[in-house]
């Protein structure tokens, strides 16, 4: 069993974050296998769906914070992997499906940006840090944010990293519904299994014409992803990251001044 667990129930493929030892954080690796499920899950015709789910008590808490050191020092591989993670995103032609139980940190939180149907447990909360580690919104989430949430909203999520509980998740509609831990895993089973009853081709075509072009989302990974990586080389990410493993609170203020 891998740190990401793909199984089928039925017509839906099943994408479980499981590394709790690190409260499901995602390396290169983790993606690297959420892509190529995806992919081959689009070309199956047996698969109607796409669920991410996480364990009891953590969805994600979004990236692995060493790895993000290693890329800053040079390891291109981990942006490599990340990149065509969040590139896919808005490509994908089945319905995504998520069920939110816990944390949800960074891209714990910006791939529900692009999901069909989103559910979540009362004790789950949503936050996105990136500015805090020196960085910037990924997964075309400074487009998406707005759109979805609205703009004052995102701006609060996305800028200052403000936490946000399950009800206010879907107050702000992100989050369908929310609903017991344990009924979490089974009621997104059971959507899927309702979407397998579609006629697949309808349920194609209306789910392209609810999304519309995904030109101005792909273009906005892009984009993302340019800044992203110079600020991950930037010196407030090197600041950042250096108080993160030690534990204090990071000292902008003398960068600014240097």
């Amino acid at each position: 069993m891998g740190d990401i667990e793909i199984t089928r129930h039925g017509a839906t493929q099943v994408l479980r974050f499981n590394r709790p030892e690190k409260k499901n954080a995602l390396t290169a690796a983790m993606y690297t296998a959420l892509a190529d499920a995806l992919e081959a899950g689009d070309r199956d015709p047996a698969i109607t769906a796409h669920a991410f789910l996480g364990g009891d008590g953590v969805f994600s808490a979004g990236n692995d914070i060493g790895e993000f050191v290693a890329s800053a020092s040079g390891d291109g591989g981990v942006m490599q992997a990340i990149i065509r993670f969040v590139r896919l995103l808005p490509l994908v032609e089945k319905p995504m499906l998520a069920g939110v139980d816990g944390l949800a940190v960074g891209i714990g939180t910006t791939l529900l940006f692009h999901c069909d149907f989103v559910l979540a447990s009362e004790r789950a909360t949503f936050r996105t840090p990136f500015l805090d580690l020196g960085l910037v919104p990924e997964a075309a989430s400074s487009l998406l944010g707005p759109r979805r949430i609205g703009h004052p909203r995102a701006f609060e999520l996305l800028v200052l990293g403000a936490s946000f509980d399950a009800e206010r998740m879907r107050e702000a509609g992100l989050v369908n519904a929310v609903v017991p831990a344990d009924e979490l895993a089974p009621r997104i089973l059971a959507v899927g299994e309702a979407l397998a009853q579609k006629p697949p081709e309808a349920l194609a075509a209306a789910r392209r014409l609810m999304r519309g072009d995904p030109t101005a989302v792909s273009a906005a990974v892009e984009a993302e992803a340019a800044i992203f990586a110079r600020q991950l080389r930037s010196p407030e990410a090197a600041e950042a990251f250096r108080a993160f493993i030690e534990k204090r609170r990071p000292d902008f203020a003398r960068i600014r001044g240097a």
